[in-house]
C-alpha cells in the first residue's frame, strides 16, 4: 500500500512539472517531501501498533485528499501569480509598440507616417524616413551641404528620386530646373544642411511657396529647415519647422540647432489643393 501512494505522488509530481514553473514546483517538493516523511512515520507507528487493514485504507485515503488540498492550493496561487504577470508585458507591450518612422504613435488609416531631421552644424548630415523606410541619411551616403529633397507618390508612397543641392557654391539653376519638373501628386520632403540659404533666390523662393512653404521667402546663410509639401495646395503645409541662424542663441558654434519634423500626412485625394478646371479644390467628403 505505502509503495502505491509513493508512486502516485510520484506521478502528481510529474503532472505538475510539465503544467507549472519551475519556482512554484520546487516550493511543492518541499512540501511532499515533508508529507512523505510524514507519512513514513505514521506508517512505521501504525506497524508498530499492528494496525489493522481497516486503518491502512483509512491512512492512505487521508494522505490522498492531503495531496490533493496541497496541490490545488498551489495551483490556485500559481494561476494568480502568472495572471498579474502578465499584465506587465502586456503593459509593456503597449508602451513599446514599433511604429513607422519611430513615431510616438501609429497614423491613420489612408496616411503615410515620415519623420524629417535637418542636419546639425556642418557636422552631422539630414535624415528622412517615410513609412518605416530610410530614404536619405549619413549612413546611405545620400546627403549633402544645401537643401536635400525627396519626391515620393502621393498616392502610393513610393519614393521616385532624392537629390541634394549645393546652396553655397553650386548651381542654383539646376535646383530651379528641379522645383519646377516636380510632377502632380508628388510629395516633396526637404531638409537643410550646413547652408541652404547663399544661393537662395527670388524664384526658388517662389517655387517653394507654391509647395505650401511658409518660411522659404526667409531661408538664408545657415538656418536650419524642415519641411513637407506638395504642388499646387490651396492653403500653407501644416509640416514645417524653421530656426534662424543667430549667433546671440545658436546651439552650435555658427548654426541654429537640428530640427525634427515628424506626422501622418494623409494620402492623395485628402490633400487640399489649388482649384483647377472650375473646380472649388475642397477635398471629397467622407463617406461612412
Amino acid at each position: 500500500m505505502t509503495v502505491m501512494m509513493m508512486m502516485e505522488i510520484v506521478m502528481m509530481l510529474l503532472l505538475l512539472v510539465i503544467t507549472m514553473g519551475a519556482l512554484v514546483v520546487m516550493m511543492l517538493i518541499i512540501v511532499l517531501v515533508v508529507l512523505l516523511l510524514m507519512m513514513w512515520h505514521v506508517v512505521w507507528c501504525c506497524g508498530l501498533m499492528a494496525a489493522s487493514p481497516c486503518s491502512a485504507g483509512l491512512l492512505h485515503l487521508l494522505a490522498l485528499i492531503f495531496c490533493l488540498v496541497i496541490t490545488w492550493v498551489f495551483v490556485r496561487s500559481y494561476i494568480n501569480f502568472n495572471m498579474k504577470t502578465n499584465r506587465l508585458p502586456r503593459w509593456m507591450a503597449s508602451r513599446l509598440v514599433k511604429t513607422k518612422c519611430g513615431l510616438s504613435k501609429s497614423c491613420p488609416d489612408n496616411f503615410f507616417a515620415f519623420k524629417i531631421s535637418s542636419g546639425a552644424a556642418n557636422v552631422v548630415g539630414p535624415s528622412m524616413c517615410f513609412e518605416g523606410q530610410t530614404i536619405m541619411s549619413p549612413v546611405k551616403n545620400n546627403v549633402g551641404r544645401g537643401l536635400n529633397i525627396a519626391l515620393v507618390n502621393g498616392t502610393t508612397g513610393k519614393v521616385m528620386t532624392q537629390k541634394y543641392f549645393d546652396m553655397y557654391s553650386g548651381d542654383a539653376s539646376l535646383l530651379v530646373k528641379f522645383l519646377k519638373e516636380i510632377p502632380e501628386d508628388m510629395l516633396v520632403l526637404v531638409a537643410s544642411y550646413d547652408d541652404p540659404g547663399t544661393k537662395m533666390n527670388d524664384e526658388i523662393r517662389k517655387l517653394f511657396s507654391n509647395l505650401g512653404s511658409t518660411y522659404a521667402k526667409q531661408l538664408g546663410f545657415r538656418d536650419s529647415w524642415v519641411f513637407l509639401g506638395a504642388r499646387d495646395l490651396s492653403s500653407k503645409s501644416p509640416f514645417e519647422e524653421f530656426l534662424k541662424n543667430n549667433p546671440d542663441v545658436n546651439k552650435y558654434d555658427g548654426w541654429p540647432e537640428l530640427l525634427e519634423l515628424e506626422g501622418c500626412v494623409p494620402q492623395k485625394g485628402l490633400l487640399t489643393v489649388a482649384p483647377k478646371d472650375g473646380q472649388d479644390g475642397r477635398p471629397a467628403p467622407e463617406h461612412n
